[in-house]
């Protein structure tokens, strides 16, 4: 068989890693793999990685070194043919064309929305992985790419406690998280931040102006504050706005990371999961599953249909959110 593998949406660390052990894993079995760059655009225009033989079947020593990198060596980009049926026509018609019998996708919710439409258009077998860094998605305890952004935002925040203590401030650090506050939630744990607003939990801006009033009058002089860019209240600059409007006792600096939560190199966590989940996603193909996510839950690798893995918020657990209120006293 041969299997077309592609990375969509958001890169994510751990990318390269999931791809290597789809090249691995279906090698090891008797089967070819095509990388398929730029993600569903590269379907469409019929554009694959040449390896080093160059032919388009990437072998296993194509991948040697791809797990310790993070991004994606087959790119990834947004493409607005896909999202009309004649797009897919032509990639289902691509897919054929090059004897491609099944397709393994690496990314997100609109990648999975992405694979069911298209599974429309291509009879074979389509398998997802979950690479994100949002860990947003249902079906799976960790997505590939959130251990590595929460290492780096929480970095930051180590970073950034040394300046705001030298200047008894409080920052309002910005991490990603549109509608999910996994990231910010994490960070906070992890970076002993003082307090976190996310899209899970009201954000009471008095009652937080009456909690840092709180924190000063005990003689706190830095706080940190992770903001989810998701949060009802706004983003961190809005969220500065704000608190300073509702008379803030600290002065306040705003610090947005942005992009920078998605590069980096991939944490082993991050690795061992992408590597377990090509695997997986490969043998779910094999085994003729098809338009279903692998997914780790607890210890057990699962398969969820795609549908069901963006259904519905994927909730953050009480007992951690209550964790977190502990902490911050």
């Amino acid at each position: 068989m041969k299997i077309g593998v592609l990375c969509s949406g958001g890169d994510a660390p751990g990318m390269n890693a999931c791809v290597r052990a789809v090249v691995r894993s279906a090698a090891a079995r008797g089967h070819q793999v095509v990388g398929i760059r730029r993600g569903y655009r590269g379907l469409v225009e019929e554009t694959f990685y040449v390896g080093e033989s160059g032919g388009i079947e990437l072998t296993p020593r194509d991948v040697s070194d791809w797990g310790r990198h993070g991004g994606t060596f087959l790119h990834s980009s947004r493409c607005p043919e896909f999202l009309e049926a004649e797009g897919r026509d032509r990639a289902a018609s691509a897919m054929a064309k090059h004897g491609l019998e099944a397709l393994v996708v690496v990314g997100g919710d609109g990648s999975f929305r992405g694979a069911t439409a298209f599974s429309q258009h291509f009879s074979g077998p389509i398998v997802g992985c979950p690479g994100t860094i949002d860990n947003d998605l249902l079906g799976t305890d960790f997505t590939i790419g959130f251990s590595t952004a929460v290492r780096t935002a929480t970095e930051a925040v180590d970073m950034l406690r040394d300046t705001a203590e030298s200047h008894e401030r409080m920052f309002l650090i910005e991490v990603m998280g549109r509608h999910s506050g996994y990231i910010a939630a994490i960070t906070a744990l992890a970076g002993s931040a003082e307090t976190v607003c996310i899209p899970e939990t009201p954000t009471d801006v008095p009652a937080m102006v009456d909690y840092l009033r709180r924190l000063k009058k005990r003689g706190k002089s830095s706080v940190m504050m992770i903001v989810a860019e998701g949060d009802e209240a706004g983003g961190a600059e809005i969220l500065h706005r704000k608190l300073e409007e509702a008379g803030c006792p600290f002065p306040m600096r705003v610090l947005i990371l942005g992009h920078l939560q998605r590069g980096g190199c991939p944490t082993p966590e991050d690795r061992v999961l992408a590597t377990r989940l090509g695997d997986a996603a490969v043998s779910a193909i094999l085994d003729g599953k098809s338009g279903v996510m692998a997914g780790v839950v607890g210890r057990e690798t699962v398969w969820t249909p795609f549908e069901q893995t963006y259904a519905r918020h994927k909730p953050i657990a009480p007992e951690f959110l209550e964790l977190l209120d502990r902490m911050a006293h």
